[in-house]
């Protein structure tokens, strides 16, 4: 498995802060989720889809577009999921078709964050035709091309603060001076990202999990049951000492993810473990707040009823804990299995 580096960050010819240690992110994602802003999702623009354009983007690219991106006057989004194409992302059914000086884009995507206010989406997309599975092209499709539209802003469970949007293309004329990367590459650039799209995911359920349990923990010390507060009865106590230690070890491993993610050696395997962990120990942490709050917990004055369906996604999102747990399995069966821990 290649590491990636984790020093993506625009370089300060762009506006941006040149190369920088992903711990800053790792601060900004843990704030974000203590001041209850998690749903904001921040980092899905400076962090998940900014990279592409610093990583794979010609100097013409970076020069037009990621001023923009450093300011907030251009939002940025990816499109990648289909109803037919989630976790599958070879299976795709929208495709570009080779017009000479342009691509026709044709096709539509859906459960796209960012997709009413972006400004710039990059979309992924099959060659009409293609003979090989991971075939792919990488489009930079801006706000205004013809063909291009937003379906509706998703209603969901949770996370009401972040547009999620159904996007289509009809004939979309794209030139071919926004092919992002190699074209017949893009499924190998996405790859690319995943670790550390995973990494971010960890990060941010680390954090907010530690958040239900303090949370949890300040309202069992104050809520009166059967003449005692709840914090007193044992069961109360032995599930939150179980909390308490399980988070701690997850933290503990991100942690060291993102040493390993500074040095360039941050795995898709070691992204897998974190994320697939982390998005547990959190619904773990939030099932158990809901329940320890009684029939509180279940009315939205409080604040564990929106932490809880806020996060029922993160275990979904990024590589759900099945797909997680696959990679990881293969790893462990695989030849190589212990040269991929060291």
């Amino acid at each position: 498995m290649s590491a990636v580096s984790g020093r993506s960050w625009p370089a300060e010819k762009y506006g941006g802060m040149g190369e920088e240690d992903f711990r800053f992110e790792q601060i900004i994602i843990e704030e974000t989720v203590r001041a209850g802003c998690g749903c904001w999702f921040n980092t899905l623009h400076s962090r998940l889809v900014g990279p592409y354009l610093q990583r794979f983007g010609t100097e013409e690219q970076r020069e037009r577009f990621l001023p923009g991106c450093v300011s907030g006057e251009t939002i940025l989004a990816i499109a990648m999921t289909e109803a037919g194409a989630g976790s599958d992302l070879a299976g795709m059914g929208t495709t570009v078709t080779d017009q000479g000086d342009h691509y026709l884009l044709n096709g539509s995507k859906t459960f796209i964050s960012n997709g009413i206010n972006a400004d710039l989406v990059v979309v992924a997309a099959k060659p009409a035709g293609a003979e090989k599975r991971h075939d792919m092209v990488l489009l930079l499709v801006e706000r205004g091309m013809e063909g291009f539209e937003r379906g509706r802003n998703l209603k969901k469970m949770g996370l009401s603060a972040q547009d999620t949007a159904e996007l289509f293309f009809s004939n979309v004329k794209v030139p071919k001076a926004n092919v992002l990367g190699e074209p017949g590459k893009g499924f190998y650039h996405l790859m690319e990202g995943l670790a550390e799209e995973r990494l971010i995911s960890a990060v941010g359920a680390a954090a907010n999990a530690r958040r239900a349990f303090d949370m949890t923990r300040e309202y069992a010390m104050q809520r009166k049951m059967f003449g005692s507060v709840l914090s007193e009865q044992q069961n109360t106590q032995f599930r939150m000492a179980e909390m308490d230690a399980e988070i701690d070890l997850v933290q503990t491993y991100v942690d060291l993810c993102v040493v390993e993610h500074n040095q360039g050696r941050l795995t898709s395997n070691m992204g897998a473990k974190a994320k697939m962990l982390t998005t547990e120990v959190e619904w773990k942490m939030m099932d158990l707040g809901v329940q320890l709050h009684g029939g509180h917990g279940y009315m939205d004055e409080y604040p564990i009823s929106h932490m809880f369906t806020d996060a029922r996604i993160n275990r979904i999102l990024a590589g759900s804990s099945e797909v997680m747990r696959l990679i990881i399995g293969r790893d462990v069966f695989s030849q190589n299995y212990r040269s991929l821990l060291s």
